[in-house]
């Protein structure tokens, strides 16, 4: 239930509604909560999969408005479509969780700010977030959400965990490379709600960490804009094969092992599916989910003939059960979800024709794909024939023809792949829209005091969502010589609150005195409070609102309020304490060094003060004690400066004096408000997104954060970073997509890094970053070595601001979307 519910002291003799609000009197004690069990967590990219997800027995959805959602493509939902779906779900006891889990660019943050205060009111029970500045300010403006932590942010230790419960958030979407095992780990040490993916699509990348479709064309994946270039077809060494395309994931057995090891929240991904796919999904893992432990097999085989209606991919357990996967990765495979039908034999006349694999029903969505990797077309079956015989379906084996769109074409071998099935959730979406209409707002608790002062006067105090409003009535009482006016006749009447925001949940009154009161009487009165109350709480709300909203746009800095300084100095990533050497250089004044055991040894002592220790992304548990062992060792030899790429990784520095923590480009700082996020958790320095554009950068950076901004100014940026293993892929050979594209794969500490083999650069405008506010520019030479010749070349084109050939921009110039 939303916010409002259990908030006030309910009478146990006079409460009422109680099959209305169950956490209003779980909290007073008066019902007893169930034992706590797993929630089956749906995706809802539509209205017709918001009901598919609701009759199919899912506790919650999350969902995306038109902004801010990581699934811009899906439909997703107004604000006004969202107050009645919370209302609907709410009147069901269901819970609807709002996704506003992508990185938001500076002139976005008045926008934010609306839509917080829009989905405060309208009792969302969770916001799902990636990018701190959501965080930020929700915390300090918005405090009735609860806060649950995107898998977008990749944590994946228990270290992260225990960041995000300080934090103040009450669950976290764990990375989906954990096992079992793992997810146990850091059970043990966190109250937090823990929710892990039991189905659906899996990414290569870690979540959050992918650059891929940005580099392609600046639709970012943290943006909700992802292109999916992992499903492409790539070629090694002349074989072409999916080598990105990981299968979906499929825990269905699974559950109890999930239970055991913390996970109370089930998640199914899909917001881009279809309603047959939610309903398919949901209620298999329902059947699974609710099964007895000896009746768990007959479960688990009829819930995997209900997901036979899904059409992924190949199923797969994903790491659950081991952290290095065999099975999650078939290149020969290809990367498209759906059932194969058959491949095309004929086209004629917006016809075409082919052998069924499987049966086929009119209302069936199909997708045609080309044997070339460009994208197929989806459309669904209107017309259906077996010869010239019009049909309603078509057994296995039969040779059909369909109709196909106006104005396209296909060719004949193109595969034919049914995606979703009419049979499953037939709902249509003006069915919805009609059941949703009906739906009631949001329904506050009223706490109603009635009291006779003296003869002929009626006093009403009623409080109800912070208003309290009292008003005394003249009337006309009479002797009761017998039935004369109770506490019962009293909720009777002011139980009716018709169209009002608000049901009576309470009423108190003293003891009454015997005497009658005419109904019709006491019915105006209640008519007339009730609509003057209902107008109070509505001034008082828009009123709230107002300000709260502009108190929050008050708080975001001004633009052009850093004091403009001098040149950008240089720093430099390096692979090797050998290169320490750099610093001889005056422009540089900060070197980057990967950690590692053993290195500071052989640093020279002057060189203390200018080098930065550089954490890796990732650090699984089983790693954490070494790394924290290391770091106690720099720290007593007095190394005070370390650049931190993860959420957890401000745990390594807890109760540290003295520290210089800065947020690499991992740590998202894609507006000012992330970035005083950063300074509040204890950062002295932030680097910018390297995905950014050039108009973003110059609204963050021209803001006074009390940071030091660094921008990277070149680097070979991962593609993807991976726990994927690619073990007959050697990085010696590229990896080229149809477009000529060449793409390297590392092996690196247990994970897998996909490179461009282009670097990223913006030599040649280090002038104008420098003037638009940068005080740091980051040239990163760990992918050639610092004095190797190719290193040279580029440091030499840095520090005299000169283009390079043969590099990309990324999205300086092109845009991220």
């Amino acid at each position: 239930m939303s916010d409002y519910v259990g908030r006030g002291r309910v009478s146990e003799k006079l409460c009422i509604g109680r099959e209305v609000f169950p956490a209003f009197y779980f909290a007073c004690g008066l019902m007893t909560k169930p034992k706590a069990k797993p929630e089956i967590l749906a995706p809802c990219g539509n209205l017709e999969a918001f009901f598919a997800a609701i009759e199919c027995g899912a506790d919650a959805v999350y969902l995306g408005l038109k902004e801010f959602s990581a699934r811009a493509k899906a439909k997703n939902f107004t604000l006004g479509e969202l107050e009645r779906m919370v209302a609907y779900a709410h009147k069901e006891q269901r819970r609807i969780y709002l996704t506003l889990n992508t990185l938001i660019k500076e002139r976005e943050l008045p926008k934010l700010i609306e839509v917080l205060s829009a989905a405060e009111a309208v009792g969302v029970d969770a916001l799902i977030l990636q990018d701190l500045a959501v965080w930020r300010l929700a915390r300090k403006f918005f405090s009735n959400f609860e806060l649950h932590a995107s898998t977008q942010m990749t944590v994946h230790n228990t270290a992260g965990v225990e960041m995000l419960e300080k934090m103040g958030f009450s669950r976290v979407v764990l990375a989906r490379e954990l096992s079992l095992k793992e997810i146990q780990t850091i059970h043990n040490r966190t109250s937090l709600t823990l929710e892990h993916f039991i189905h659906g699509a899996h990414c290569f990348s870690l979540s959050g960490q992918c650059h891929f479709s940005s580099w392609l064309g600046g639709m970012s994946g943290n943006r909700g804009r992802c292109a999916q270039p992992c499903r492409r077809r790539y070629y090694y060494k002349g074989k072409s094969g999916y080598y990105f395309s990981p299968n979906d994931l499929s825990a269905l057995e699974l559950l109890p092992e999930l239970s055991r090891a913390g996970v109370m929240s089930f998640k199914i991904e899909g917001r881009m599916k279809s309603a047959e796919y939610v309903a398919s999904v949901v209620s298999a893992y329902r059947l699974v989910l609710d099964a007895a432990p000896n009746k768990r097999g007959k479960a688990i085989a009829e819930a995997k003939e209900k997901l036979r209606a899904s059409f992924g991919r190949l199923p797969t357990k994903g790491f659950l059960p081991d952290p290095a996967p065999v099975d999650i990765v078939n290149p020969a495979v290809h990367g498209a979800t759906g059932l194969l039908l058959g491949k095309v034999e004929k086209t004629q006349a917006g016809r075409l024709m082919f052998s069924l694999r499987h049966p086929l029903h009119l209302g069936d969505r199909l997708r045609v794909q080309p044997a070339t990797d460009k994208p197929g077309t989806g459309f669904t079956v209107r017309e259906l024939y077996l010869g010239n015989k019009s049909v309603k379906q078509a057994g296995k084996h039969s040779r059909v023809s369909i109709g196909t769109p106006p104005g396209k074409s296909f060719r004949k071998g193109d595969a034919i792949f049914k995606v979703s099935s009419g049979q499953v959730f037939s709902l249509s979406e003006a069915a919805c829209r009609k059941r949703l209409a009906a739906a009631e707002g949001p329904q506050l608790p009223l706490q109603l005091t009635v009291v006779f002062p003296g003869s002929g006067r009626l006093n009403l105090i009623g409080a109800c969502a912070g208003v309290k409003l009292q008003r005394e009535f003249s009337v006309q009482t009479y002797p009761a010589t017998e039935r004369p006016l109770t506490s019962e006749s009293l909720i009777k009447v002011f139980s009716k609150t018709g169209n009002a925001a608000f049901t009576l949940a309470q009423l108190d009154c003293p003891e009454l005195p015997a005497m009658v009161l005419p109904p019709s009487q006491l019915n105006q009165i209640r008519r007339e409070f009730f609509n003057e109350l209902s107008e109070a709480i509505a001034a008082w709300r828009q009123a709230s609102t107002k300000g709260l909203v502009h108190r929050a746009c008050a708080d975001l800095l001004p633009a052009d309020s850093k004091t403009s300084g001098s040149q950008a100095s240089f720093g430099v990533v390096i692979r090797h304490v050998r290169d320490q050497h750099l610093v001889k250089n005056s422009l540089i004044d900060t070197l980057y060094l990967p950690i590692a055991a053993g290195a500071h040894r052989r640093v020279d002592p002057r060189n203390k003060n200018m080098l930065v220790w550089d954490l890796p992304l990732v650090i699984f548990d089983c790693d954490w004690p070494a790394y924290q062992q290391e770091i106690e060792t720099l720290l007593t030899q007095g190394y005070q400066r370390f650049r931190l790429h993860n959420i957890g990784q401000f745990r390594l520095f807890a109760g540290c004096q003295d520290v210089a923590l800065e947020a690499g480009y991992r740590l998202f700082t894609h507006n000012s408000q992330a970035a005083l996020a950063w300074r509040e958790l204890g950062a002295v320095a932030a680097t910018c997104n390297v995905e950014d554009d050039r108009d973003n950068l110059a609204d963050l950076l021209q803001r006074n954060t009390g940071l030091l901004m660094s921008v990277i100014a070149y680097a070979n940026v991962p593609m993807m970073i991976s726990r994927v293993p690619m073990r007959n892929i050697k990085p010696d050979r590229l990896l080229v997509s149809d477009r000529n594209e060449g793409y390297r794969v590392e092996s690196r500490q247990s994970l897998t890094v996909v490179r461009a083999q282009k670097d990223f650069s913006l030599l040649g405008h280090l002038h104008e970053l420098s003037e638009l506010g940068c005080d740091r520019l980051v040239i990163d030479l760990s992918h050639v070595g610092a004095f190797s010749a190719e290193g040279k070349r580029i440091l030499n084109s840095a520090l005299k601001d000169q283009q390079l050939p043969n590099t990309s921009s990324f999205n300086f110039f092109q845009g991220m979307a």
